[in-house]
């Protein structure tokens, strides 16, 4: 059980804020808040020799711990959230892989509930409506093109707990489908797709806001058919998704993201399984069996890579001391621009007075060391 935190003053570490980072700085928590001020005898935690960072927010995680968000019953739902949170993870969409459709609307009913009790932040529909040449970890009997009358089906099943909806745009229906999701202020992501350049530019125009798993599950950029790569990269338009594991992408390809589209535009996703914090070994991924060796996941058949074992903590680290990108730049990534996707922008993703005291605590060498979520201790730093 998490150990209350009812008014604290976190001080002496490096605290990224929006503005910068502050030395020897100073947060203020009030039961599940961070607050402006603090009387004179409000206990003090020294956290000198430390980053303090918001709470990481992920819009793209399918599971871990060993559990399922796809198929998991409720507690082990939420021993995948504990999981990631004990990671540094304090806001969490859960995704769900390609489905029946009838199976995938009754999981949306599940996870909504969560979702209501304040388990999860939403949900993320990865599939069934993906191109068959980029099915990815997918399986192709059960895809199918973005009909909005089935894109509403989840919608109205999710109970207005949908978050995103991952589409092959360029498939019949996907357009209208994009517009669709725009009208009902859920995102509509570019993903698992076989796009063409002008194609990918058309559903942007429509309301397509993010690119799932930028280079993974697409055509790659060509010098005369630049394809989907380039058209999200350059539209101010579009957060761009990167899994930084360095499985998924060379770094190189990293830093180009970063360079082409901002550091305003990434958000950090883990595209998580069930093995992420738990171990090599098999599992399923929906229908399909998954062996992770050496901590990296692929399909048993066709060993197409099946996700990841990432979790952000270890993406914040390989990005500062691999990457070399600047720290603040990282937050933006991992926090604020996923939380501004949210729509949550005004509760959590910085840390600053009024918001959600979610927060993670890092020692100098970005090795996670503490984590506080709407004001409770999930790894206190101090134990």
């Amino acid at each position: 059980m998490a150990a209350r935190a009812t008014a604290t003053v976190l001080a002496g570490a490096r605290v990224v804020l929006p503005t910068g980072t502050v030395e020897n700085g100073r947060v203020i928590v009030e039961g599940t808040r961070i607050a402006g001020a603090a009387a004179a005898d409000t206990p003090v935690t020294d956290l000198s020799g430390h980053w303090l960072v918001p709470g990481f927010v992920d819009i793209h995680n399918h599971g871990g711990g060993g559990a399922s968000f796809t198929s998991g019953t409720a507690d082990e739902v939420l021993k995948g959230v504990e999981t990631h949170r004990r990671h540094g993870t304090t806001t969490l969409v859960a995704s769900t892989v390609t489905g029946e459709m009838d199976f995938l609307a009754h999981r949306a009913g599940f996870l909504s509930e969560l979702v209501e009790q304040g388990d999860l932040a939403g949900i993320h529909f990865e599939g069934p409506f993906i191109s068959p040449c980029r099915k990815g970890a997918h399986s192709e009997s059960l895809l199918r093109d973005p009909d909005p009358a089935e894109v509403r089906k989840l919608l109205d099943a999710a109970r207005g707990t949908a978050k995103m909806v991952t589409l092959a745009t360029e498939l019949p229906g996907g357009i209208d489908s994009v517009r669709l999701l725009a009208e009902h202020g859920v995102i509509a992501a570019i993903g698992h797709t076989d796009a063409t350049y002008e194609q990918t530019a058309e559903a942007i125009d429509a309301g397509a806001t993010v690119a799932t798993h930028l280079f993974n599950a697409m055509p790659a950029l060509g010098h005369r058919a630049p394809g989907p790569i380039a058209a999200l990269l350059e539209d101010e338009r579009v957060t761009v998704e990167l899994i930084n594991d360095g499985v998924h992408l060379h770094r190189a390809a990293l830093e180009l993201a970063f360079n082409a589209a901002g550091a305003g535009r990434v958000a950090f996703i883990t595209d998580a399984m069930d093995a992420a914090g738990f171990g090599d070994g098999r599992y399923q991924l929906g229908p399909l069996a998954v062996e992770v060796k050496d901590g990296v996941a692929r399909l048993v058949e066709g060993d197409s890579i099946a996700g990841s074992t990432l979790t952000l903590d270890t993406a914040f680290r390989r990005a500062v001391t691999v990457d070399r990108l600047p720290v603040g730049d990282v937050v933006r990534a991992i926090s604020a621009n996923p939380a501004k996707l949210l729509g949550a922008w005004d509760r959590i993703g910085s840390l600053e007075p009024g918001k959600d005291a979610d927060l993670v605590v890092l020692d100098e060498d970005f090795r996670l060391k503490g984590v506080m979520r709407q004001g409770s201790w999930v790894v206190d730093p101090q134990a």
